[in-house]
C-alpha cells in the first residue's frame, strides 16, 4: 500500500455532518435545534443532515466473533488421497481484507463506486454490493469498524453491512455502529439466500467428516448436518469457509457457503440449497459520507434513532406519532445505552426502582420529503430527549 497520505477531507464541522429540522415546521409542527429535509417549498430543497442532539460516543456491545480453533484431518475410503493432496488452490491474487491499521485516504478516483464490505470474496455482503452497484470496485474489510472507517476516510465511496436476516436475527453490533458513527443510510438490499454444501473437487457429500461455515449458517441448518454425522466449525463467515477448504486441500472436510463462493475458490457443489429454510433473506444497508435527498416519486423509507424522557407512557405515546399520520412502522429495535444503562426513578411507595434505559431504533414507510413525516417528527421531539434521523432511502422490492 502506497505510503503517500492524502489530508483527510471530512471533519466534524463538515455542513453536512450533523442532520436536523431547524425550521422545518410552521405553526406548531417544528423540530428546534435540528437540520434535516425540509418542506418543498416551491422548488427548492434544503439539504438535511441527521436530526440530532448531543451524543456521547458509544461502541459496540458485542466482541468480534472469533473462529473456533480446529485441527483438519485426511478422509479415508472413497477417494483418491494421493489426488486430493496435489490440488492446492492458489489465493494469492485475491485481495487482502483490510484492518483498521490499513486503512490511508487514497487518491481519489471517481471513475468506479468502491463498496467496502465485511468478509473476503464471495461474501454475501459482496454479492450484496455487487447487486446495489453491479460495477463497483468491492473493498473486503476485516471487521465491521473497518467497513465504516474506510468510508469516514475515503478509502472507499460506500459501506455495506448486514443488518438482520429473515431466520436469524438482527445484527445489533451494527446498530450500535450506526450510531457511534456519522455516515448516513442511503440504501437497502434485500438479497436472497441460497447455501450450497462445498467440497474439493473429486469429493462427495458421503466423504465429508467435518464442515466448516459461520456459526449462525452451522446453527440454521442443524437438521441437515446431523443427518451428515459431520463436526461443525465455526469460522468468521461463510466464504472464509469455502476459503479455508480450498487453500488446506484436505478431502474430508466441506464448507456452507454461496455457489460465487465455489466459482472463486474452485470447489466442487456438493449440494445446492443446502439449508432448513429454503427462503431466507439478508436485509443489508447501504452507508455513505453525504445523504440522499429523498423525493415522492417511488417508495420511501425512514430510519430514525431516539432516547425518551422519563414518563409513563412515553413509549405509547412515541409509537402514536406515526399512528396518528398513518404512516407504518416496519422495524422495531431497542438497544440499551452504554453511558446510561440504567434509569433510576422514585417509587410511590419505598425507595427507587431501577430500569434499563434505551436507544430506539425505527424505520418507518414515509419519505422525509412528505410534510406528514416532518410533523411525525416533529411531535416526536416532544417526548424524546434525543433524535437523530439515520437515513431516508428507497425501499428495495426485488429480490
Amino acid at each position: 500500500m502506497s505510503s503517500n497520505v492524502v489530508p483527510t477531507r471530512f471533519s466534524t464541522n463538515h455542513p453536512h455532518s450533523k442532520w436536523g429540522v431547524t425550521h422545518l415546521f410552521q405553526n406548531n409542527c417544528r423540530i428546534s435545534g435540528l437540520t434535516g429535509y425540509l418542506r418543498v417549498h416551491d422548488a427548492s430543497w434544503r439539504k438535511w443532515s441527521c436530526l440530532s442532539s448531543n451524543l456521547g460516543q458509544s461502541k459496540p456491545h458485542l466482541e468480534d466473533e472469533k473462529p473456533s480453533g480446529f485441527v483438519l484431518k485426511s478422509g479415508n475410503g472413497g477417494v483418491d488421497d494421493t489426488q486430493i493432496s496435489k490440488f492446492h488452490k492458489d489465493l494469492s491474487s485475491l485481495p487482502k481484507a483490510l484492518s483498521s491499521t490499513d486503512l490511508v485516504p487514497p487518491n481519489s478516483d471517481n471513475s468506479k463506486v468502491r463498496v467496502a464490505y465485511k468478509g473476503v470474496p464471495g461474501a454475501y455482503s459482496e454479492a450484496a454490493a455487487l447487486k446495489a452497484y453491479p460495477k463497483c470496485e468491492t473493498i473486503p474489510c476485516e471487521e465491521y469498524e473497518s467497513v465504516f472507517m474506510a468510508v469516514e476516510l475515503w478509502f472507499a465511496d460506500k459501506g455495506i453491512i448486514k443488518i438482520e436476516d429473515s431466520v436469524g436475527e438482527s445484527i445489533h453490533r451494527n446498530y450500535d455502529l450506526v450510531l457511534r458513527h456519522r455516515l448516513h443510510i442511503l440504501g437497502e438490499v434485500n438479497l436472497s439466500v441460497d447455501h450450497c454444501l462445498l467440497g474439493l473437487p473429486g469429493v462427495q457429500m458421503g466423504d465429508l467428516k467435518c464442515v466448516l461455515s459461520h456459526q449462525k449458517a452451522l446453527d440454521q441448518y442443524k437438521m441437515l448436518l446431523n443427518e451428515l454425522n459431520v463436526v461443525k466449525v465455526n469460522t468468521e463467515d461463510t466464504a472464509a469457509a469455502a476459503q479455508v477448504v480450498a487453500s488446506k486441500g484436505v478431502a474430508d472436510t466441506g464448507a456452507i457457503a454461496s455457489s460465487r463462493a465455489a466459482e472463486i475458490y474452485g470447489l466442487h457443489i456438493l449440494s445446492k440449497k443446502f439449508q432448513d429454510d429454503l427462503h431466507n433473506v439478508m436485509r443489508f444497508l447501504i452507508l455513505a459520507r453525504e445523504p440522499i435527498i429523498p423525493g415522492v416519486d417511488k417508495p420511501y423509507k425512514t430510519s430514525i434513532v431516539f432516547t425518551l424522557e422519563e414518563g409513563s407512557g412515553q413509549l405509547f405515546n412515541a409509537l402514536a406519532v406515526f399512528a396518528l399520520r398513518d404512516i407504518n412502522l416496519s422495524k422495531i429495535e431497542s438497544r440499551p445505552q452504554r453511558n446510561r444503562p440504567l434509569r433510576i426513578v422514585d417509587g410511590r411507595n419505598k425507595g427507587s426502582a431501577k430500569y434499563f434505559d434505551y436507544f430506539f431504533y425505527i424505520d418507518f414507510e414515509a419519505s422525509m420529503a412528505e410534510p406528514r413525516a416532518q410533523c411525525a417528527l416533529g411531535h416526536l421531539q416532544e417526548f424524546s430527549s434525543f433524535l437523530r434521523v439515520l437515513g431516508c432511502y428507497p425501499i428495495d422490492t426485488n429480490l
